[in-house]
């Protein structure tokens, strides 16, 4: 972003600066008053938060085991906590085009069994943490995007600058122009997420992924529903694979039955997938059209749309945690437990154990050095046993798809239960995900029926359910490397991939009224920040950079 030449930033000091208002930054800022209250000390901690509201750009299933997500809070039901409905039933089925077959629970293994655990919102848990953090003295600033990391003279980063407001898409200031604020810290805890921007620089930067395998992603496409009473079915926590994906291309669904008649559907697609043709957002649509599925939604309503990429890679993809400054918390550093689909509960105890790492440090009169403990705090705590014990899955299924990919992980799970060792050691993952594709040449095109209306539906529709809003004389977010690659590289070889890779329609292949002429269109106002393009774009040539603060879906109830 530009910003007029005379502008100096104005600077704020803080002991910690955490990057993200989700459950990660928010239970590291909890975590950090916490213990300064019981050891009597002081300490600043300001959350930042790209999001206009805390929880606007949250996304996830969810469902989250209390044991280690409130770990920060013994009486949280009493402190009004919204986890309002616990896991009455569990369910595992393999789905085929007509019908399906569900897993007897007495051979799935115990540490996939949902019991105990609640179906959330995780946007109103994130909101309800934030009364927290701030009762505790945390600043939090919705709002304000991450745009720029800040190193001091040896390296070591000393912040972050917040995005300058008011540039024009041209890049000029406008009559509004606001320049963006500094933000500097002893320490800087970064918790954006699933391919956050300046996560993926630092991890380039210090090279805190030379000792890992790539990481893998996935993009998870959810709906929520209102349904009708007589279908409803509180508690029930309903899983899926198979149809409609093919067997090389991994992938689940899930229906969660919340509170209130709501149920929360949705299809995660492995991002490692090789056909060009493949359209997540389409795969989504059919699945909810299966009889079993449909069993649950006919009659009902559709409340609420959005898309967000999510971590796949387990421990053999974590990079190193700590650096120079700062750490990466949460899904900034891959917690995500592939097959129970979960992460909230790593992602908040991760957020813990940072905090308990870099308050010791401030603590002891340190600041901008590197908190190496962090990362043995790591390997000795419940997210590494928890990951260590599915950690062969997803190669498996990239290997062998799903159908013996599963039953052979099946079997690794049980010796890991069992035995807490596994025949296989531990697999690597190999390729990238944008390594994955193979030429449309070599694939068969996928034929996706039209939307009905009723139960599947079209991009902008949805689009429009996300709340998703950016200013149109602003600069681009989502930047081409070489602007020609779209049409001289992808569209030859795979198709041009970002025009069905992207869930809400962002990325289009424009033709004269001949059909001749091909041009790349980017409708970055589409955009609800799932970071999928910067992810599976097979010539790496697409980067999601934040755009103005409280810009991007703006989710209720996800």
């Amino acid at each position: 972003m530009s910003e007029a030449p005379s502008i100096v930033r104005e600077s704020m000091e803080y002991d910690v600066v955490i990057v993200g208002g989700g459950p990660a930054g928010l239970s590291a800022a909890v975590r950090l008053k916490q213990l300064a209250l019981a050891a009597e000390k002081e300490i600043s901690v300001c959350v930042i938060e790209k999001g206009a509201e805390i929880g606007s750009h949250i996304l996830s299933g969810a469902v989250v085991d209390p044991a280690t997500s409130m770990s920060s809070f013994p009486n949280w039901k009493e402190r009004g906590a919204p986890l309002d409905q616990p896991v009455t039933g569990d369910e595992f089925w393999y789905l085929g085009p007509k019908g399906g077959i569900r897993f007897p629970n007495l051979f799935i293994p115990p540490m996939m069994n949902n019991h105990g655990n609640y179906i959330v919102s995780l946007g109103k848990v994130c909101r309800w943490l934030s009364s927290e953090a701030e009762a505790l003295g945390v600043e939090i600033f919705p709002g304000f995007a991450a745009a720029e990391i800040l190193y001091d003279s040896a390296g070591a980063v000393r912040g972050v600058a917040t995005g300058d407001m008011g540039i024009s898409k041209s890049g000029e200031p406008k009559s509004n122009f606001t320049p963006g604020v500094e933000l500097h810290a002893k320490y800087t805890l970064f918790a954006e997420g699933a391919r956050g921007s300046l996560s993926k620089q630092l991890i380039k930067h210090f090279r805190l992924d030379r000792a890992s395998e790539p990481q893998k992603f996935g993009i998870g496409i959810k709906e929520l529903w209102e349904v009708d009473p007589s279908r409803h079915r509180p508690g029930l926590v309903l899983h899926s694979m198979g149809w409609p994906l093919a067997n090389e291309t991994g992938g689940g669904g899930w229906v969660y039955h919340l509170a209130d008649n709501i149920v929360s559907v949705g299809l995660v697609i492995h991002l490692n997938y090789k056909n060009p043709f493949l359209s997540p957002f389409d795969e989504f649509q059919r699945f909810k059209t299966h009889r079993k599925i449909r069993s649950f939604l006919e009659g009902g309503r559709r409340l609420e749309y959005g898309a967000r990429a999510m971590t796949s890679g387990g421990i053999q993809s974590m990079p190193k945690l700590s650096f120079p400054g700062g750490a990466l918390i949460g899904c900034s550093a891959g917690v995500v437990n592939l097959p129970r689909i979960k992460g909230t509960h790593n992602a908040m105890r991760s957020g813990m154990i940072g905090a308990e790492a870099v308050f010791a440090a401030v603590t002891s009169g340190r600041r901008n050095d590197e908190v190496a403990d962090l990362n043995q705090r790591y390997q000795a705590s419940s997210i590494f046993k928890d990951l260590f014990a599915v950690r062969n899955m997803k190669p498996l299924l990239g290997r062998f798809g799903t159908l013996l990919g599963t039953m052979i992980g099946g079997v690794d799970l049980w010796c890991n239960q069992l035995l807490r060792w596994s025949p296989l050691g531990t697999l690597r993952h190999g390729k990238a995900d944008h390594e994955c594709l193979r030429p449309a040449s070599q694939s068969n095109p996928i034929a996706y029926p039209k939307p009905d209306g009723v139960l599947s539906f079209d991009k902008a529709s949805s689009v429009f359910l996300s709340g998703t809003h950016h200013e149109d004389d602003e600069p681009v977010h989502l930047k081409l490397k070489n602007p020609a690659i779209p049409i001289t590289e992808n569209l030859p070889i795979y198709g041009e991939p970002a025009r069905l890779y992207c869930p809400a329609g962002v990325y289009e292949v424009l033709y004269d009224a001949n059909g001749a002429n091909p041009r790349f269109q980017i409708n970055a106002q589409n955009c609800v920040h799932c970071k999928t393009c910067d992810i599976k774009d097979p010539s790496q040539n697409i980067e999601w950079s934040v755009p103005q603060g409280g810009e991007g879906p703006s989710y209720a109830g996800m």
